[in-house]
């Protein structure tokens, strides 16, 4: 195998494999990329059995053949390389040579006959969607997704299809949860919903803020999702499971309302955090005519108090919240301003734009 590329092409595959390959595993090969010199170009595969990415380059192409290498250190030498081109060519022993003007490194490989093949998926039917679209439903739900291992089902996305050509996607972590539904067009050939893995999400989400605009299609298999666009294939293992009815805890309408400037909002969560207690994130919200006053708590070290004037009708009410959960939903936002329904003391929160709830957030409360 041998070709020559531009160094800031390969350097942008193998970008793009950072986030997917193992770097702590019992799996050695999981942590090179496949490199693969065809015909047409050059292919730098990255995968952990589920996440995988396929990455398509141009290149001059001497002689065909593949290999497996380290990611990271490949990454490393490209990112310094000293001429705008380089050249790898194979050795014995599955070694590679990577030369670039005065500068050459052998490093060692691994057969790539030991690198595990990406699932097949030629057949799955796909749908032409919207990159930013998507974009945005992932920024306005991925914080919402569970860490919690032991509730594997929460450890992704639910991606819905819904009547009129519309999809929803949702998150929760069982302390807040974030739903928004957008127009995308297209027959997905889904009989419900399926869930989509944390890590692929995040992948997905590097990938499309590469291109927005770019032309992208999106198509799922019994366990996987497929997603593909000019140069790229990326498939995810989907998580299985049962996702909880999230529509039993979005509350109705609340009685209290405010209406308040997001990003003053935002930034008066952010300063009075910084005195509340490390974990919780406690800060406490009391509403009276017109006014938000936010107020937190440290007995380490001292307290904070913030007022905001506010458009609210209902009766005065105080309740506490996690400042960052509160602040992860405001961040996604676009809008100038927020509405924020309340119940009681005891009830979730809702957030959303004014007179739109295609996007919802509702958190819950915490005593403080």
């Amino acid at each position: 195998m041998e070709f020559r590329i531009p160094a800031d092409e390969l350097k942008r595959a193998l970008y793009r494999a950072q986030g997917i390959v193992e770097r702590k595993t019992t799996m050695p090969i999981l942590s090179n990329v496949l490199v693969t010199a065809t015909k047409t170009g050059v292919q730098v595969t990255a995968f952990d059995l589920d996440v995988g990415l396929v990455s398509e380059h141009q290149a001059e192409v001497t002689k065909q053949g593949s290999i497996a290498v380290s990611a990271r250190t490949l990454f490393d030498i490209v990112q310094n390389v000293p001429e705008a081109h380089l050249t790898v060519r194979k050795l014995p022993n599955h070694h590679a040579e990577i030369v670039s003007g005065s500068s050459q490194f052998k490093i060692v490989g691994m057969s790539p006959e030991e690198y595990p093949k990406l699932p097949k998926e030629d057949d799955v039917p796909q749908v032409a969607i919207p990159g930013a679209v998507l974009l945005e439903m992932i920024r306005k739900t991925a914080f919402a997704i569970s860490n919690d291992e032991t509730r594997y089902i929460l450890n992704g996305v639910y991606f819905e299809p819904q009547p009129n050509d519309r999809v929803r996607m949702v998150a929760t972590d069982g302390h807040r949860l974030a739903l928004v539904e957008r127009e995308m067009a297209g027959d997905f050939r889904l009989k419900g919903g399926v869930i989509i893995p944390r890590k692929g999400l995040l992948e997905l989400k590097r990938l499309l803020e590469e291109a927005p605009d770019a032309e992208c299609h999106l198509g799922f298999a019994v366990n996987s999702a497929l997603f593909r666009k000019t140069g790229l294939t990326m498939v995810m293992r989907l998580i299985d499971g049962q996702f909880p009815e999230y529509q039993r805890v979005i509350p109705k309408e609340g009685e209290r309302k405010v209406l308040l400037n997001r990003v003053r909002f935002l930034e008066a969560l952010r300063r009075t955090a910084l005195l509340s207690v490390d974990k919780s994130n406690a800060v406490k919200l009391s509403l009276s005519e017109n006014q938000l006053r936010l107020t937190s708590q440290n007995p380490d070290l001292g307290e904070a108090k913030d007022d905001l004037e506010v458009s609210f009708t209902g009766s005065d009410i105080t309740i506490g919240f996690n400042a960052r959960y509160l602040s992860d939903v405001l961040a996604a936002l676009d809008d100038a301003e927020v509405a924020f329904e309340l119940g009681d003391e005891h009830s979730p929160g809702v957030l959303h734009a004014p007179d739109d709830r295609s996007y919802t957030a509702v958190v819950m409360p915490m005593r403080v």
